[in-house]
């Protein structure tokens, strides 16, 4: 059951498998939180209590086994939420976020969830245009959602 999914073809060749995050991948993904979302990124002990929570997490991992990216779906009644989506700078550019993204709304759909929200950093274009291209449509703004940078949040919305 914990066995990864088949791997996912992304640009120039490369492939990832996708399988589920576990505790021992959290030292790569800290190191990606960090390079990406510098004093903005989450804590080990953010996901430590994702993960305990039970929330729907997933590592992208190359032929080698190196962390490329990670995603997170938390699932409520009527909805889910994409916690994040991050893929390391290396491995961007690739389709390995579309590869995390097309497997949380799949995750969401088989749970039975109509609709899927998420939050993103106004200033983040290229994540902005792939969640367009999935059918989310701004629906709100959080004004200064992301600490200490003080940027918004654009809520989007996709309906089943």
């Amino acid at each position: 059951m914990n066995a990864p999914a088949p791997p996912h073809p992304v640009g120039a060749g490369a492939a990832v498998g996708l399988t589920r995050l576990r505790w021992w991948h959290l030292d790569a993904v800290l190191a990606i939180e960090a390079d990406l979302f510098g004093p903005e990124r989450w804590t080990a002990a953010m996901f430590w209590g994702e993960l305990a929570a039970g929330h729907h997490y997933l590592a992208a991992l190359d032929a080698d086994g190196a962390l490329r990216g990670y995603a997170g779906l938390a699932l409520s009644p009527g909805e889910a939420w994409v916690q994040n989506i991050a893929v390391g700078r290396a491995g961007q550019r690739r389709g390995t976020g579309r590869a995390l993204l097309e497997a949380l709304l799949a995750h969401a759909a088989a749970a039975g969830a109509p609709v899927v929200m998420l939050e993103v950093a106004a200033d983040n274009g290229p994540a902005q245009r792939l969640y367009d291209r999935y059918g989310f449509a701004a629906v709100g703004v959080r004004r200064g959602y992301y600490q200490p940078s003080n940027t918004d949040a654009i809520v989007m919305r996709r309906q089943s």
